[in-house]
């Protein structure tokens, strides 16, 4: 019989660094660490599904652990593989793309969530009764799985985005294009030298990298 994951009390949050400083490449999981991560929840009871959704959005689409769990269902476009990221405190909401494996754990956490009482204006990512999630559960997650996965690395909410945004750099992707898909502004003489590029034009290559478990 398969046994639930159960939402464990959040441990104490530790200091926060700067939002979006550069973390050495050594030190961000790899591509095996990240999808281990992520097959470390279960697939079967409900907080594993939806763990997996949430590891998964976090790191094949970038966001930052605050922008994922902001998200509610009207935000995500399943059929065409984008996602509307919530505004952060005096910012303007983008929108980038999710690859058809993200969508897959997204799409199985969506179809539990109506038999266990989550109406469609409770939070994407929330609880078994429809609740926000806390960012404390976020951190408290990431080194548990680790340690279930066998990833010896220190793994926190943004390595995965670090993580994310090197593999883009990896596989081409101009640096201003990863920035504007993260939400990152760039200073005003360096947008004032760049050529303006369609803003669907990083949503979909993001949308079409090929991944799945």
């Amino acid at each position: 019989m398969e046994v639930e994951e159960r939402e464990r009390p959040p441990l104490p949050s530790p200091v926060p660094g700067p939002v979006d400083e550069a973390a050495p490449a050594d030190e961000l999981p790899t591509r095996e660490e990240a999808d281990a991560l992520i097959r470390a929840s279960s697939p079967r009871a409900p907080t594993g599904v939806r763990n997996r959704a949430l590891v998964a959005v976090m790191y094949r689409a970038g966001l930052r652990p605050g922008e994922a769990l902001a998200l509610r269902p009207r935000d995500v476009d399943l059929e065409r593989g984008r996602v509307r990221v919530p505004p952060r405190k005096g910012g303007r909401p983008r929108v980038t793309g999710l690859d058809r494996g993200t969508r897959e754990l997204i799409a199985a956490w969506m179809r539990l969530r109506p038999a266990r009482g989550a109406g469609p204006d409770a939070p994407l990512f929330c609880t078994l009764v429809g609740a926000p999630l806390k960012a404390a559960y976020v951190r408290e997650l990431l080194p548990r799985l680790a340690r279930r996965a066998g990833v010896r690395k220190r793994i926190h909410p943004l390595a995965l985005r670090y993580a994310h945004a090197a593999e883009l750099a990896e596989e081409g992707m101009p640096a201003d294009l990863i920035d504007h898909h993260l939400g990152i502004a760039g200073s005003p003489t360096t947008r004032r030298y760049r050529r303006a590029r369609p803003p669907e034009e990083a949503a979909e290559a993001v949308a079409a990298r090929d991944w799945s478990l």
